[in-house]
Formats: C-alpha cells, structure tokens, sequence
C-alpha cells in the first residue's frame, strides 16, 4: 500500500524501501516495532501537525480541591491558560445588575438606534477586556507534563472554586494517530522510520563487517549505519527548522 493507514502498513511500506522482499532486512520485528515508536515520538514531540490546540473542560471533585490540582491526560503537551472560574467582576455577581451585563446592555443599545458604529463597540469591548484583565485577571496555573497535573496557584479551600464547578484550560495535545490515522501517511513518518531501521540493521550487520558473501559480496554494516545516521541528522535538521512551532516566549 502505498499510503499507509496504519501502524503495521506503514512497516510494510518501509521494509519495502529498503528492498524487501527482493533483500532481506536483517531487522527483528521488536526492534522494528522500537523504531516506528522511536520516530512518532520524535514526531509528536516536535513536528507542528502532531498537535492541536484544544479544549479541555473538567469537573471539580472533592479531590482535586484536597490534592491542589487536576489530572490531565498524558496527551496534553503544555497548558496555555486555564478561564477565569468566575468572568463576572463588580458588584451584583452575574446577573442583570452586573456591571458588565449593563455595560453590554448599553451598547448594544446605542449600536440598534445607530448612535454609534461598529468601530465604537470594538473600542467598548477593548475597554471592558482591560477592565476585566485588571480585576479579575486570569487564574495562575502551572503544568508539568510529566506529572500529568494541572496546579492552580492559590487556595483551593477558600470557597473559589466548589465542588462540582466544571474548569475549562486551552492545551496543546497529540493528535492519536490510532483515531487519525493520515499521520501514518506523514512525509516525515515514513522517511524517519525508514532510516530508523535501516541504522538498526546496520548495527546488527556490524558485526560481519568485512565478510565475504557468495559471489564476492561484502557485507559492509558500519557503511550502512553511517548513511543512515546521516539521512536522520538531515532530516532532524529540516524538522526543527521548517516543521516546528515557533519558541513560545515567557515574560515576566
């Protein structure tokens, strides 16, 4: 198959290239399975279509107001922010005599009787944006992805956030390639898993190096090991300086 859609056609695909069936790959089917894990782990860690940016909401439990944090699956690479818990700010909580629900109230008023224009609402809006930056802010987090846990800096005790309250976070998470499985098709992919193995089967030739085959062929192992060894620091190369994400900057 020439586009492979799953994890076993994609080795297929591979060992095809490097002259299976007409040569035999002296590759085991474990270390074979190693390479393919190898490459879509380097993928998935650098490549720009191996993520997604997303939604992750989440019920609060009792426990995760006495552990300080919550679980996240092991998918989600890095946490951009977590949602205000509460996005409402002045007095009279979030009903109609919230100051930002008069404030909406207002505009759209003005906007309907054309009093003002589409540029005034965007001037309003911007307003009420710095208004709520600057007393409500955005709740502190902190993310290991290692740890599997989304920390929330401050005091979960005192009240803020209940029991039962649901949390929203913008994350990064890997794509499943078991669910879309066009990354198996991924340019990359292939050509790294392809040179994968064929470094894992020079190390294995290495040790005939130098003997001679029927027909006066000779085994070279370290050749093969070396060119393969290159092809992956070229490819490296290209994958961190065209298919990355850009370095996300922290200030402050």
């Amino acid at each position: 198959m020439a586009s492979p859609t799953t994890r076993q056609t994609l080795i297929d695909f591979c060992l095809r290239r490097l002259g299976e069936p007409v040569i035999e790959i002296n590759v085991d089917e474990d270390q074979v399975e190693d390479k393919v894990d190898d490459a879509l782990q380097k993928y998935q860690e650098f490549h720009s279509d191996a993520t997604l940016r997303t939604y992750l909401k989440h019920q609060i439990t009792a426990t995760d107001i006495s552990n300080g944090w919550i679980p996240l699956p092991s998918s989600v690479q890095w946490v951009k922010r977590l949602f205000p818990i509460n996005t409402t700010f002045g007095s009279g909580g979030g009903d109609m005599f919230n100051i930002k629900y008069q404030m909406m109230f207002n505009n759209m008023g003005d906007f309907l009787s054309f009093a003002g224009d589409l540029s005034y609402i965007y001037q309003m809006e911007q307003y009420m944006s710095l208004i709520d930056s600057q007393l409500s802010g955005l709740p502190q987090v902190r993310h290991a992805r290692r740890q599997e846990r989304l920390y929330i800096d401050g005091d979960l005790t005192d009240g803020d956030i209940l029991e039962g309250d649901f949390v929203v976070a913008e994350v990064y998470q890997i794509i499943d390639p078991n669910v879309y499985n066009t990354i198996w098709n991924d340019m990359f992919i292939k050509d790294y898993t392809t040179q994968l193995i064929k470094q894992q089967w020079g190390i294995n030739m290495s040790k005939f190096e130098g003997m001679q085959l029927p027909g006066g062929v000779t085994v070279s192992g370290r050749q093969m090991y070396e060119d393969a060894t290159a092809e992956l620091e070229r490819l490296e190369e290209k994958l961190r300086l065209e298919q990355e994400l850009p370095v996300d900057f922290f200030i402050g």
